[in-house]
């Protein structure tokens, strides 16, 4: 038998028929086919997409004039405005890695990053200028640091940098020529992870990753040209889940928004137009608390993409019944952000509200362009029946995956072991496929021997009326090792007891997985909005 394929002879890659896949592609092609449509609404600001595009190459051409090249970093430390968006492009432009600093850490967490990133420049508004000052004094490096002086910003903060943005990237060629990356695999950008359990980790993303990522968004999410995006997610967080570059391929239009909060979401989706948009479960909390102080009366459907921990069901109805439409998302700085999602069964339709609400609380099954997903034991890495019971860990594979961690060989290696991701979320299978968080592998409850989800309890508790925010977390406990410790943030100008928290949800789960403790105030939050259960486990040893 000739065992020659005949379709290896000959046939070749060329300039012709392979192009390097980068979401820097989506920017040349709308700009070029539609100029003249709104790119960025940043207060009175507005920019079209040739304007847009111009300032992105200018700024790609100013730091290649400063020695920014392949391989070299640049940080960004802003909220959602439109430098940002055009940082997303412009630093990749020149070959350079975006990293997008956390706008909530501290200057110590910040230097770190700085360092182990070896950022040549930082690009960073003036809000943020006293802990940026501090972090540059410990990291004790020569960076060029940029000012982006926004003209929407009323607050405080001085001018720290060498140069303002604006006039940095006046001294850029306009005609920039446009460049994709050498290879498809080279680095687009560099998030570090919380770092709660030590040094955060950097995740390095791939041009090719970003590019399939955002396709994914805009195919997975059933968006069509031109939407109209308010940016409630920031843009650090896993690059905006790389919507910067999604919403971009649609020539769609960015509504920046320098702060989250409920009164203004609604306030700019009703003002724009909005048509999409992202957030955590705290961020859903917030327009409904805000909705029932001023009833918005929104006009059209509004799609609003979720992830996080897992939203309440009554968390969604709320949000349906003011005319949003939920779909849940899952994913992690590794994959990108979301590369999981609650693909939605018309058949559906058809059930309560409730049950609608409860299925849309799953995570889901993989994007269509991220390969496999799988919930195993961690060690056997054999899966688990997909009974809607038996808990394991979720893994994935795909192009939608990280590079590995920077600097860090050890954990890169152990994240791949046996050619999958290992996520670390605990999770069932549904017999339908769709997969559910159950909890973090390190966040799960054992109280005498019992597996408790803080998951299942938070959705019990979001129930109440007067709970605007809750978490669960373990309390070390002499008898039973651990017991379910519940902080409560309660809605303005509601009130409840401890007592009346505890027995609310023995009505509603078993006694044995019901809080011992509940503690009321303010959740300690990230910028995300996702609510930081180390510093609250941390607050439990002493309840």
């Amino acid at each position: 038998m000739n065992t020659t394929n005949i379709y290896d002879i000959g046939l070749d890659k060329n300039e012709a028929n392979f192009v390097q896949l980068s979401p820097i592609s989506f920017l040349r092609r709308t700009a070029s086919v539609y100029p003249q449509r709104t790119a960025v609404i940043h207060g009175h600001i507005r920019r079209n997409w040739a304007e847009t595009y111009i300032r992105c190459k200018q700024l790609a051409s100013a730091l290649e004039n400063v020695g920014i090249g392949k391989g070299d970093t640049v940080s960004i430390m802003a909220p959602n405005i439109p430098e940002f968006v055009e940082a997303s492009f412009g630093v990749p432009m020149c070959g350079a890695v975006l990293n997008s600093l956390n706008i909530r850490l501290d200057a110590e967490a910040l230097a770190f990053i700085l360092n182990h990133s070896e950022a040549k420049v930082l690009l960073t508004d003036r809000q943020f200028s006293s802990v940026i000052s501090e972090a540059l004094e410990i990291a004790g490096r020569d960076i060029l640091v940029i000012d982006i002086d926004d003209p929407i910003y009323d607050g405080e903060g001085d001018l720290i940098g060498k140069q303002d943005y604006e006039a940095f990237i006046a001294i850029g060629e306009p005609d920039y020529p446009y460049r994709l990356p050498d290879d498809e695999w080279d680095a687009i950008a560099l998030n570090y992870t919380s770092g709660t359990t030590g040094d955060p980790k950097g995740v390095v993303c791939h041009h090719r990753g970003a590019y399939l990522n955002a396709v994914g968004n805009a195919f997975t999410w059933g968006m069509t040209h031109f939407p109209v995006y308010l940016w409630t997610l920031p843009m650090f967080h896993c690059n905006g889940w790389c919507f910067p570059w999604a919403v971009t391929s649609l020539a769609g239009t960015h509504v920046c928004l320098r702060k989250t909060e409920g009164h203004a979401i609604l306030e700019a989706i009703k003002e724009h137009n909005v048509t999409h948009l992202c957030g955590a479960p705290i961020v859903m909390s917030m327009m409904i608390q805000a909705n029932d102080e001023k009833d918005y009366q929104l006009d059209s459907p509004i799609a609003m993409m979720t992830a996080g921990a897992a939203p309440p069901s009554s968390v969604i109805g709320k949000l349906e019944a003011m005319g949003f439409d939920v779909t849940h998302v899952y994913g992690l700085t590794e994959i990108y952000g979301p590369s999981i999602v609650c693909a939605w069964n018309p058949d559906w339709n058809e059930l309560s509200a409730n049950e609608r609400a409860v299925l849309k609380s799953r995570q889901g099954v993989p994007y269509e362009l991220q390969e496999e997903l799988m919930v195993a034991d961690p060690d056997s890495m054999q899966p688990v029946p997909s009974d809607g019971k038996t808990i394991g860990e979720v893994f994935t594979k795909g192009n939608i995956t990280m590079k590995g961690y920077l600097k860090n060989p050890e954990s890169t290696k152990k994240s791949f072991a046996g050619g999958w991701f290992h996520t670390g979320d605990l999770a069932v299978m549904h017999p339908n496929g769709y997969i559910e968080i159950k909890d973090r592998s390190k966040d799960i409850i054992i109280s005498g021997g019992e597996n408790i989800s803080s998951i299942e309890l938070e959705d019990v508790l979001y129930r109440h009326p007067a709970v605007a925010a809750a978490a669960v977390v373990a309390k070390p406990d002499d008898k039973w090792g651990e017991v379910p410790c519940a902080f409560i943030e309660l809605k303005e100008g509601l009130s409840a007891t401890e007592e009346e928290i505890i027995g609310f949800c023995q009505e509603n789960v078993a006694r044995f997985k019901c809080p011992k403790f509940v503690v009321f105030g303010e959740l300690a939050k990230t910028a995300t909005g996702k609510i930081q259960k180390f510093i609250l486990r941390e607050q439990a040893k002493a309840v």
